[in-house]
């Protein structure tokens, strides 16, 4: 199939795409490289250099002709997303409308979107499952959620076929080594530690006292490559079966923050100072999913999402 990658520069895109040209998929990357680089593009893949604010932009790229497309072109900062929700509002639900409207014109109707389990909010009950209710405690998770709204309306009305894939906390890199683009500004605890490390960062633990094995936060890491398999196999999915779907994709066991730490220790050989910080308001003490109607639908599991591989392969990007 004739795919186009929406965001396939950044770090989860550039490993999608890469999934994709190892199932066979003929792949074209769209980017406007505000925070993807060029270091991350395939020289086997055609470039669109474009923006999804400018309708003009997709059209360009759509009328190409395309069979589907993967649409990881978002804001993901929660915090800033509760002081800029306009900037949000503006890119994660106009920029999507704008992509929908113009795969619609040129009739691609295959759609991977990059969801996100902050569509979810608190967890009500561990570990999360597709049916726990969605009621998200930040912008960026809204504007999640409306987007998967909008593709249900979308499937409904146009015929569009969807798969919602809610990411849990992705981390690691390539286990091949040949993405080595490092995430601009990270937000994740991985590739802080990873910065501590080198002596670029202080490392802060927030909040040490929840109700966890060791008092640190559990996550749900997920390795990229693990998701970058999901979305070729949720495309194949919606091909054969005509219909669309929502999953997570998590690990069911999840990591403490904690563990994180010393298995970076362990793995780097570096001492890692970590000061001992408040909670943050909004921070569950525990959030992990299940991966159950993924493997029933998808035949999906982690496969690289055990703490020293998503350390090992981050630190080779870091070190070097």
């Amino acid at each position: 199939m004739k795919v186009l990658v929406i965001g396939g520069a950044g770090y989860i895109g550039s490993h999608v795409t890469k999934e994709m040209m190892k199932a066979g998929h003929k792949v074209t990357v769209f980017d406007n490289l505000s925070s993807g680089l060029r270091c991350n593009l395939f020289p086997q893949n055609d470039f669109i250099y474009g923006n999804i604010l400018i309708p003009a932009d997709l059209d360009a790229a759509f009328e190409q002709g395309f069979d589907a497309f993967v649409h990881l072109a978002a804001f993901k900062a929660a915090g800033e997303s509760m002081e800029k929700p306009e900037k949000y509002s503006v890119n994660n639900i106009t920029g999507t409308l704008n992509i929908m409207n113009s795969a619609m014109k040129y009739n691609c109707k295959k759609m991977i979107f990059s969801s996100s389990a902050a569509t979810f909010g608190e967890p009500q009950y561990l570990p999360m499952d597709e049916a726990h209710p969605q009621n998200p405690i930040n912008y960026y998770g809204f504007t999640k959620l409306k987007i998967e709204e909008f593709m249900t309306w979308y499937d409904q009305l146009k015929g569009l076929k969807f798969a919602a894939l809610r990411y849990f906390n992705a981390a690691g890199y390539d286990p091949d080594g040949e993405i080595r683009g490092l995430e601009q500004n990270p937000q994740n605890l991985l590739p802080r530690i990873m910065e501590a490390a080198l002596g670029q960062r202080e490392l802060k633990v927030f909040g040490t006292d929840y109700d966890t094995r060791d008092g640190t936060c559990i996550r749900d890491y997920i390795h990229v490559t693990d998701l970058a398999r999901a979305h070729v196999m949720a495309l194949d999915y919606i091909t054969k079966n005509g219909e669309s779907l929502k999953l997570n994709l998590g690990t069911e066991t999840g990591t403490t923050v904690k563990e994180l730490i010393d298995a970076s220790r362990r793995i780097t050989g570096k001492e890692i100072p970590a000061q001992d910080g408040p909670r943050r308001p909004g921070d569950p003490a525990s959030l992990y999913a299940t991966y159950k109607m993924a493997k029933e639908k998808l035949g999906w599991e982690p496969k690289y999402s055990d703490v020293d591989t998503l350390v090992k392969t981050t630190w080779e990007v870091y070190k070097n």
